[in-house]
């Protein structure tokens, strides 16, 4: 109850300025709407106008404010529109249909699991070299932190073409993006996992003789279990963010990218909203699995999760 309690309160904290900005970011279409109808409306001219904000608008017609919560298209759709429309489309719809966001989340979610499992792959085997060889560590891990510094968004594109024109299309382009956002902390979380062994317990193998073998696996392998799942939390999340940004710039037909497009070129902000939460829920998911995880593994290896 004391680990639920703080997080219930951030979420009531983040619904309660929700709502709240819900009226001002839409009282200029309620206004607008209700002067069509020939509802009294205070007019937003320029000597009325208190500020820029639309706040100045809605407390001047605070008799519309409710309407400002059922607009069909608003500018700040309100928690239960959003609530309706991921029930609609998540419950009441079956899950091959194309308006479904159980369908476009498996999309999604197959390029963000693929592209996981390559770059926690590839983040390893960096890792492992770069602690063992020290040529390794003085090439790759700059180059590996100077990868990180290129924006996503310019290079997303880049890879979709570039693989387009060799005739690799599909899940791989997706999971290529995937695997660049995640292998990062995975390398980072490794070293250091690698490395936490002390002086003393690297002296007491040379004192056994042990192989550098026998040292990676006995000691520097589960030393660094903690760290790898910290790491691994972190790259599940960066890898689904990679499978949506990837999806954006090639206007995908399936996905939780393809459905945030829709919502912004129909005019749909509920359909944007819906695909936004049902991503975060997702991810969310993953990160609990991964502790679920996390947490049996230290307790079978004797060591108590963080």
């Amino acid at each position: 109850m004391k680990s639920v309690l703080p997080v219930l309160t951030v979420i009531g904290a983040i619904l309660l300025v929700w709502i709240v900005s819900v009226v001002p970011m839409n009282m200029h279409l309620t206004a607008d709407q209700a002067q069509r109808q020939d509802i009294a409306v205070t007019p937003d001219t320029p000597a009325a106008r208190q500020d820029y904000s639309g706040i100045g608008l809605a407390l001047r017609n605070l008799h519309l404010a409710g309407a400002t919560y059922v607009l069909e298209r608003p500018r700040l759709p309100s928690p239960h529109q959003v609530a309706v429309e991921m029930w609609d489309t998540i419950a009441l719809k079956k899950v091959t249909s194309r308006r479904s966001l159980v369908y476009h989340g498996w999309v999604t979610l197959s390029a963000t699991l693929l592209g996981f499992a390559i770059g926690t792959g590839l983040g390893i085997l960096l890792a492992v070299g770069i602690v063992y060889n020290r040529a390794m560590d003085m090439s790759v891990m700059p180059w590996a932190i100077a990868s990180q510094t290129i924006p996503i968004l310019a290079l997303a594109p880049m890879i979709i073409v570039m693989l387009g024109a060799i005739g690799v299309q599909g899940l791989l382009p997706k999971a290529v993006i995937s695997a660049y956002l995640s292998f990062f902390p995975v390398v980072v979380g490794m070293v250091k996992g690698l490395r936490s062994p002390d002086a003393m317990q690297l002296d007491l193998l040379r004192t056994y003789s042990a192989s550098p073998a026998q040292g990676f696996w006995k000691l520097r392998l589960p030393a660094s279990v903690p760290y790898l799942f910290a790491s691994l939390k972190i790259g599940i999340s960066a890898s689904l963010v990679g499978a949506i940004v990837a999806e954006l710039p090639t206007g995908a037909r399936a996905g939780f990218g393809a459905r945030m497009l829709v919502g912004d070129q129909y005019g749909q902000p509920m359909v944007t909203w819906a695909a936004l939460f049902a991503a975060a829920i997702t991810a969310a998911a993953l990160v609990g699995l991964f502790s679920m995880i996390e947490r049996f593994t230290l307790r079978r290896m004797g060591m108590a999760a963080a």
